[in-house]
């Protein structure tokens, strides 16, 4: 058995079959795209440009911005192209590839918010000592082993997949080329890849998601013991970003950790879209509109 040519792709499946509500999610897919590629580089050139913001927490906020860019542009730029040509069809080099940089980028998301929220935990728990715990050395670190680890693991998925047989013609439940969809298609023995999913999905999902979780509870704890408008104004700082986390965490573990028998198609539709597209899409507002240094930049 040979690995096949081309895997079917389905858009938007559970949702709509209907031509005329397909055109509508085409329209509504563009727009959100549109605004999200927008808003994320003019982040990223406001941070460059202004020498205002040439601080750490910028730093972080500018990788955030492309890393979502990313994100949404290595599956919403597929699916829009074939709804419009109306060849719902990927090759298996195409899925292969998708499935790697969907990783990266989804991984790396993941890390960075651990990493702004480690970030806020010193600047609030110990302000003066942050320069000192956050220097340049030790971001600069940060951010080279965020990229380097979901590189690793994206490899790793996308060797362990490229091993595969796929005897028949199958339609993936997704509008993009995601592991688990896939793994469903093929009629090779898949037992080293789910536990990899596992066992990885600890490293890049879970890990990220306790340290977050340590580190506003530390937050928590050191604003319950200052002044009530003291504590308003600091968690104030931390609240944008604590809302991102539980939108992202909230869709993408119920899409990815829960077995296929108990999430439905719709659901899991609905939380690929939320992660993949709308997240990205609140990146530029919640972490720009509410701040004075990037709304007074050039």
């Amino acid at each position: 058995m040979e690995n096949q040519s081309s895997i079917s792709e389905s858009f938007l499946q559970g949702i709509s079959e209907s031509q005329k509500q397909q055109q509508l999610f085409f329209g509504i897919f563009l727009c959100v795209y549109l605004v999200s590629l927008t808003g994320n580089v003019l982040i990223i050139l406001v941070i460059h440009s202004d020498p205002h913001l040439h601080m750490l927490m910028y730093l972080f906020l500018a990788n955030l911005s492309l890393v979502d860019m990313g994100l949404t542009s290595s599956t919403v730029t597929k699916m829009l192209v074939n709804v419009q040509t109306q060849q719902h069809t990927i090759s298996y080099a195409g899925c292969l590839t998708q499935m790697y940089f969907f990783q990266i980028f989804a991984d790396l998301d993941s890390f960075f918010l651990a990493v702004m929220a480690y970030d806020h935990y010193v600047a609030i728990c110990h302000p003066l000592h942050y320069f000192t715990v956050m220097s340049p050395r030790i971001c600069a670190l940060l951010l080279a082993l965020c990229w380097v680890l979901t590189h690793v693991v994206a490899l790793t998925h996308t060797l362990l997949m490229a091993q595969l047989s796929f005897c028949v013609l199958g339609e993936i439940t997704l509008f993009f080329c995601d592991i688990i969809p896939v793994l469903k298609l093929s009629c090779s023995d898949t037992h080293i890849n789910e536990f990899m999913i596992f066992a990885l999905g600890d490293t890049v999902l879970i890990t990220p998601f306790i340290c977050i979780v340590i580190s506003y509870i530390h937050i928590v704890l050191a604003i319950l013991k200052v002044q009530i408008s003291g504590g308003s104004k600091a968690f104030s700082t931390c609240s944008s970003h604590l809302c991102v986390v539980c939108v992202f965490y909230g869709t993408l573990l119920s899409a990815c950790q829960c077995p296929p028998s108990v999430a439905s198609e719709e659901k899991d539709m609905a939380a690929a879209a939320t992660y993949t597209v709308v997240t990205p899409m609140l990146n530029p507002f919640i972490y720009s509109l509410r701040n004075k240094d990037m709304k007074g930049g050039p």
